[in-house]
């Protein structure tokens, strides 16, 4: 089923002082709570996946014709999603979480994705509270492995962290099996994760953070990261950031100052600010102490220079800017575009000229657009 578009390509100049970004929309109307980016098609041009209307959404670049790849009209939105070669058959899947009754998906990319559905797989239905979703590679051997927030006091599994190991033959699975890495551990509605070699013991550790406030059911507002161990089907160790972080969403090692000990880069999505942790013993600096809602947040080398950059766009601020770092841990704002909000954000190279480009899911904005960065 291929659907009209509302806006298709539209490249609209950004008004500020530093216009270096054409905001180009590719699906407006709607809702969109996250979005992807990839070559899903084949082509080496990168498509889009995103959800919203009850719908999951295949836009194929550069002219972002839509398809209709599932369709879920009993819940309006996947609140996250992630992308890998689920059955390894050589092309690019599609995972997704609903937040509240839990539920995680896959969608697997039939011969001919462009013309045919592509077949639902369930993945987990026993955590819930899903407002995290990421990939790493648990085992250092190139395979793909799946963690997942499980915020909701709910059992079987409440206020937990877990992952999900690939099944050997996916398509015919039930489930995959969780393990509880931190198990009743992660209390206040945790957010996003991040992963990365934190302690550099050669192991892949996480990280997350618990908003707090009215909607909590026990005590948030915090950052942590959780220590693997050699079986990491094991219970990890936690390990506190900070508990005093009203609003705490988003959390990323880095290693932002270049001393070779990692960092931890976070935006309180709930409230306000963008900070980073300087390890090992987590002192915090402000990179923005003023932006509102930053509900989203990459941590990568916007501009090629060595080290690790941040951009976010916030719902409260109705902003979208990147952190360019000195490479000691200073930091200078670029305004990347205005009056777009977002709950979602990608850092993706998206017209194939060499420097990365942003892909922004906006919910309260109620659409999908990319900002092209122009040299």
């Amino acid at each position: 089923m291929i659907a009209g578009l509302v806006c298709m390509g539209t490249a609209l100049p950004i008004c500020s002082a530093e216009s270096h970004w054409l905001r180009h929309v590719i699906h407006e109307g709607e809702q969109s709570m996250t979005a992807v980016a990839a070559d899903f098609t084949g082509d080496a041009l990168p498509d889009v996946i995103s959800d919203s209307g009850g719908m999951t959404r295949l836009f194929v670049a550069p002219d972002w014709q839509e398809i209709i790849l599932s369709e879920h009209p009993e819940f309006k939105w996947y609140i996250h999603s992630e992308f890998f070669d689920v059955d390894d058959d050589g092309d690019l899947d599609y995972i997704a979480a609903r937040y509240n009754p839990g539920q995680v998906i896959w969608l697997e990319q039939p011969a001919n994705g462009q013309t045919q559905r592509w077949n639902k797989h369930l993945i987990d239905d026993t955590i819930h509270g899903i407002h995290g979703l990421m990939k790493g590679d648990i085992g250092n051997d190139g395979q793909w492995e799946l963690f997942a927030t499980s915020a909701q006091p709910k059992e079987p599994y409440p206020e937990s962290l877990v992952w999900f190991a690939v099944p050997e033959n996916p398509r015919q699975a039930g489930r995959w099996k969780p393990h509880v890495f931190a198990d009743r551990d992660a209390p206040g509605l945790t957010h996003y994760l991040g992963v990365g070699d934190i302690n550099g013991d050669g192991l892949l550790d996480a990280a997350t953070g618990a908003k707090g406030g009215p909607q909590a059911a026990s005590q948030g507002e915090w950052f942590a990261w959780w220590e693997s161990s050699l079986d990491p089907t094991c219970p990890w160790v936690k390990h506190s950031v900070s508990d005093k972080e009203p609003g705490a969403t988003n959390i990323h090692p880095a290693d932002i100052n270049g001393d070779g000990v990692m960092d931890l880069v976070a935006s309180r999505g709930h409230g306000t600010g963008v900070i980073w942790f300087e390890g090992p013993d987590w002192q915090v600096h402000d990179i923005d102490a003023a932006i509102q809602e930053p509900h989203c947040l990459v941590a990568i080398d916007m501009d090629s220079d060595g080290d690790v950059d941040a951009a976010t766009c916030a719902f409260g601020s109705k902003e979208a800017a990147w952190y360019e770092n000195n490479g000691e841990g200073q930091f200078s704002k670029h305004v990347v575009g205005r009056e777009q909000e977002a709950y979602d954000i990608r850092a993706v190279d998206m017209d194939r000229d060499g420097d990365l480009d942003f892909l922004v899911a906006g919910r309260g904005s109620c659409n999908v657009v990319w900002y092209e960065h122009v040299q």
